[in-house]
């Protein structure tokens, strides 16, 4: 969709009362005075958490549903209702599911989740107990996603998908914006960021381009993206050197969110982190728990799939022993009690 955005005034958003992402309402298809004031429960504004002299976390599970999809969620159910929309389906290997099933029940849509038969049964708890009617689907991510959208064909329903709609990276982008003002005014060297079908990682580079069409930077932070070894299309695109991404098999990983092996927005994904001079590894399994393990042991606990972030950043920094010296932040997506 085509919005007017206006430029960030961070020296507005310093001194704001809206104390979460919609300080940024400028940025947003969205009106001061609009359909979001009902439906927000306060997503954003996440703090950074120091991992160590140059590391920082932003810890995303402080959202309201437990996971950075909150970002995006919000925005697109909340256009949803302005639209009038009363029933939305969305498929989701569990937290964006959660997300829009929190979000639409404040807005009183009807919500049908399809979720993989493997997603992790407390995340199945969690979008039931928002009332929405959830949908196991045999198979892998990809076959959750065929059968929400023979639903999507079949009901006329309006198609809540934080990978095809626009809308939700217009959310996720709002992550970089909050670590932009954290900082005071500069970002990171570099990003490291998850990616499955990239919600989070799109979002990141708008808010790049954005900050650097209004001169509020003047170079994009490289953006180190981490797949899991067992399913890494978009890992595997990139060393071959190639512009889109083939399917792969998905092995089976502990990364449930970021298990997807025909990524429909590969393409976009390789462009972006070849813009930003970037880079993308696949990690094991076992340095995924590994991980998760001594995150915990510094007291912040996520679930599986988060462990790759920190999982990365340590092999990237033997790949780059100078990126040793810079500022990176990674995610913390989502909350350990997601996880079985």
């Amino acid at each position: 969709m085509e919005y007017e955005k206006k430029q960030v005034d961070f020296s507005k958003t310093a001194q704001s009362q809206e104390w979460s992402l919609w300080k940024y309402i400028d940025s947003l298809p969205f009106e001061e005075d609009d359909v979001w004031r009902e439906i927000t429960l306060g997503e954003g504004n996440t703090p950074l958490i120091k991992i160590s002299e140059n590391l920082l976390a932003k810890a995303e599970y402080y959202m309201p549903t437990l996971s950075f999809k909150d970002r995006g969620s919000v925005i697109l159910v909340a256009m949803a209702k302005k639209l009038g929309i009363d029933r939305v389906v969305a498929d989701s290997s569990g937290n964006a599911g959660t997300s829009i099933a929190a979000f639409g029940a404040r807005a009183g849509i009807q919500c049908d989740i399809f979720v993989p038969e493997s997603t992790s049964e407390k995340k199945l708890k969690q979008i039931a107990a928002h009332g929405a009617t959830v949908h196991k689907i045999p198979g892998n991510r990809e076959d959750t996603a065929r059968a929400a959208m023979a639903m999507v064909e079949e009901t006329n329903s309006f198609y809540a998908s934080h990978i095809y709609n626009p809308l939700f990276w217009e959310g996720t982008k709002t992550y970089v914006y909050e670590i932009y003002e954290q900082l005071k005014g500069i970002l990171p060297e570099a990003f490291i960021i998850p990616v499955g079908n990239g919600t989070l990682l799109i979002g990141a580079y708008i808010a790049f381009q954005e900050l650097m069409s209004s001169g509020q930077i003047q170079e994009m932070p490289k953006i180190l993206a981490v797949q899991a070894g067992a399913c890494a299309p978009i890992s595997k695109a990139f060393e071959e050197g190639k512009t889109t991404v083939e399917p792969v098999e998905n092995k089976g990983t502990i990364a449930e969110g970021i298990a997807i092996a025909a990524p429909a927005r590969g393409s976009e994904i390789l462009e972006a982190i070849r813009a930003t001079g970037g880079d993308i590894i696949a990690v094991s399994e076992e340095s995924i728990l590994q991980a998760r393990n001594e995150l915990a042991s510094k007291g912040v606990y996520v679930e599986i799939t988060t462990g790759a972030n920190y999982a990365a950043y340590l092999q990237y920094i033997e790949k780059y022993p100078e990126l040793s010296e810079q500022k990176v932040v990674f995610p913390l997506c989502g909350a350990g009690i997601k996880s079985n």
